[in-house]
């Protein structure tokens, strides 16, 4: 095996109490109960957090009324930060509103049907999971998501809210081989620090990778020269808005394809759908994914590009990387007739004007489960098939007739030696 068939890439996810998350979800917070009473509301929201205060401003137009004090507050008490030993208090933060209204010049573009801003939106796929995601991004992923729940569950009660997690995966003829890195790091309590009171015990660092590493990363990927560092510091104790000012947008790469993949113009949080940063990110997305799910590549990135107050996209770039099938321009043209683009269709075929967006404003947008995030659905695979003229492989099987797991992929781990 030469070098060039091998390289490691890493990719890092946040917890819900990192100050930059805090402020995506009271975005998105925000977005949801304008939505919840106004569907059609147009809402840019944007929201800083730092000691003791936190500040939501942005554009909304709604015949609805948020009462923003009270929905920060329970947002930041639903996260975790109910006590001053996390250095943030949802009772006893002080909440600063100053949100206007949109832009009369925005509004007559977007009121007919156009996007509601230029910009460049990037969708990808790739059959490295179930989810067809790239395999770094979804074990940080699921590093955050363990860390919240042991916290919540009081499995492991010395846990703060803040944390971050990053996984390196070494890869060989492009295929993930095995874990190479695992970095934990998780506000926590003095209680587990040693007696120096500069770092935390071995024991609690065995114990937050029993609890919170080995749960979550296949022992297949893990082999004796796997590295783990936990709170690499020696201590966090000093965590979320206490130690670290937040921002809405600032953990874009979180919130996509951890690097794998090329990021649009934009963040998501705290934007309605006919924002193209995030509805047509979303699209594009289900594109990649359906013409993955689709057996035409393995792996797929889907660029699309809109003008202010234009519904169709300016342009469309499919990238298959090199796998045999249709070109570029004849997917292109499969995938205007089977997808709808313009910003109105996106929103009424992927159901946008719901308020389902607090949900995606941590733990990613992408590679989700859950009922609401219609983004991912494989439900076109058959129908591009069909518009393209080739026969579709079916749900569990991939076009060489090889049996896949449940979600219908084959998983892309090299086989170990």
């Amino acid at each position: 095996m030469t070098m060039a068939n091998r390289f490691v890439f890493t990719s890092e996810s946040v917890t819900e109490g990192h100050p930059d998350k805090v402020c995506d979800q009271i975005s998105d917070a925000v977005l949801d109960d304008v939505l919840r009473q106004d569907p059609t509301g147009r809402v840019a929201c944007e929201t800083f957090i730092t000691v003791g205060l936190v500040i939501v401003g942005g554009e909304i137009t709604t015949n609805g009324y948020v009462e923003v004090g009270d929905l920060v507050r329970r947002v930041v008490e639903d996260i975790g930060y109910t006590d001053a030993k996390y250095g943030f208090n949802a009772s006893t933060c002080a909440v600063m509103n100053t949100i206007g209204r949109q832009s009369p010049d925005i509004a007559q573009g977007v009121n007919v049907g156009g996007a509601g801003d230029q910009g460049l939106m990037v969708g990808f796929a790739c059959r490295e999971t179930p989810e067809l995601m790239p395999l770094p991004i979804m074990l940080a992923h699921g590093l955050t998501r363990r860390l919240a729940e042991v916290r919540k569950k009081g499995i492991l009660k010395y846990l703060g809210p803040d944390g971050k997690s990053q996984v390196t995966i070494e890869y060989r003829d492009n295929k993930p081989y095995r874990v190479d890195t695992v970095v934990v790091s998780s506000q926590h309590t003095e209680e587990i620090l040693d007696r120096t009171g500069k770092k935390i015990t071995k024991a609690a660092t065995d114990e937050i990778i029993e609890k919170v590493v080995l749960p979550v990363i296949s022992a297949k990927m893990l082999d004796k020269n796997t590295k783990y560092y936990v709170n690499p510091t020696g201590k966090f104790v000093v965590g979320g808005p206490q130690s670290d000012t937040g921002m809405t947008g600032r953990k874009i790469i979180v919130d996509t394809y951890g690097g794998m993949a090329a990021h649009g113009g934009g963040a998501f949080s705290g934007k309605d759908p006919t924002k193209v940063d995030r509805s047509a990110c979303y699209m594009a997305r289900y594109i990649a994914k359906n013409i993955v799910a689709a057996g035409l590549t393995d792996r797929c990135t889907v660029q699309l590009a809109y003008a202010i107050g234009v519904a169709e996209p300016v342009s469309i770039m499919i990238d298959t990387h090199g796998a045999k099938g249709p070109d570029e321009e004849t997917l292109v043209r499969a995938v205007r007739k089977v997808f709808p683009l313009t910003p109105q269709g996106i929103i009424d075929h992927l159901k946008l004007r719901r308020p389902i967006f607090r949900a995606t404003a941590a733990y990613g947008h992408f590679g989700r489960t859950e009922d609401s995030f219609t983004w991912e659905k494989t439900d076109k695979a058959a129908p591009l098939c069909k518009e393209l003229g080739v026969n579709f492989p079916g749900e569990g099987k991939r076009p060489n007739g090889q049996r896949a797991d449940s979600a219908g992929v084959e998983l892309a781990f090299a086989s170990r030696r």
